[in-house]
C-alpha cells in the first residue's frame, strides 16, 4: 500500500499464474502524479511476479482529445510523463469497449478518460482476450470499469519496440548480430516467426540490463 494505489499479490486459482492487481486513485498535481508513477515503477521492478494489472484513476491522459471542456489548459507535460511511465515499464492498455470518456462533470461541461486497466504482456499472454468494457455512470462522477477475457483468437499479437532503444548506442547492431546467430528454418514463414520469437526474448533481456528502471536510472542522450 502507498500513497495513491493499494496492490493485492496472489494466485489465480484455475491458471495458477501468480499476479498482483493495484487499485490506483492518483492525486490532482503534476508532483503527485510523478511520484506515484516512480513509486509504481519501483515497486514493479523490484517485484518478481510478472503478471501485472494497473487499474483505476490514473488522473492523467494519454492524448489530449481524452480532456474535453478543460479551457486552454496545456497537458503537454501530463501527457509525456503518463506515456512515459506505461513505456517505460513494458504495459499495454487493454482495448476500450463503451464510451470514449470515464469522468464527467456534474453540469456535463467537462469529461475526461483518465481511468484505464494497464497490463503487462505476460497478462495477456495469460489472458489474451481481456478488454475493459465502460460501465453507465450512476453515483459517482466516474464511470465503473470491467474487465472482461472473451474466448476469441485475433491473432498472434504484433511485435512491439520502444522508442527509446533506438537512440541506445549499439542497440541495432546488438540485433543485427542476434538475428544472424539465429538458426535458419527450412520453411522461411516458420522460420521467420521463431527468428522474432527468440529476438523478443532477447530484447527483454537487454532491456532489463541495460535501461533496468528508468525512473531511478538517469540517462543523457547527446
Amino acid at each position: 500500500m502507498g500513497k495513491g494505489y493499494i496492490a493485492v499479490v496472489g494466485q489465480h486459482k484455475i491458471s495458477g499464474h501468480k499476479c498482483c492487481v493495484v487499485n490506483v486513485y492518483a492525486g490532482c498535481t503534476q508532483k503527485e502524479k510523478k511520484s506515484l508513477w516512480e513509486e509504481l515503477s519501483s515497486f514493479k521492478d523490484s517485484s518478481q511476479i510478472t503478471v501485472w494489472c494497473l487499474c483505476g484513476d490514473f488522473n492523467a491522459v494519454r492524448r489530449r482529445i481524452e480532456r474535453q471542456g478543460a479551457g486552454t489548459a496545456d497537458f503537454k507535460s501530463e501527457i509525456k510523463g503518463f506515456n512515459g511511465f506505461i513505456e517505460s515499464n513494458m504495459l499495454l492498455e487493454l482495448p476500450i469497449v463503451g464510451k470514449k470518456f470515464t469522468w464527467y462533470k456534474p453540469n456535463g461541461v467537462a469529461r475526461s478518460r483518465i481511468d484505464r486497466v494497464l497490463v503487462s504482456e505476460e497478462w495477456l499472454q495469460c489472458w489474451p482476450m481481456c478488454k475493459q468494457y465502460v460501465q453507465k455512470r450512476e453515483v459517482s462522477n466516474h464511470c465503473a470499469l470491467v474487465i472482461k477475457c472473451l474466448d476469441k483468437d485475433w491473432g498472434p499479437k504484433p511485435f512491439r519496440t520502444i522508442d527509446a532503444w533506438h537512440l541506445e548506442r549499439g542497440f541495432e547492431g546488438m540485433v543485427a548480430n542476434r538475428w544472424k546467430s539465429y538458426a535458419n528454418h527450412e520453411d522461411n514463414i516458420i522460420g521467420l516467426k521463431e527468428k522474432f520469437k527468440l529476438l523478443k526474448a532477447d530484447l527483454k533481456i537487454w532491456n532489463r540490463d541495460v535501461f533496468g528502471n528508468l525512473n531511478s536510472t538517469k540517462r543523457i542522450i547527446l
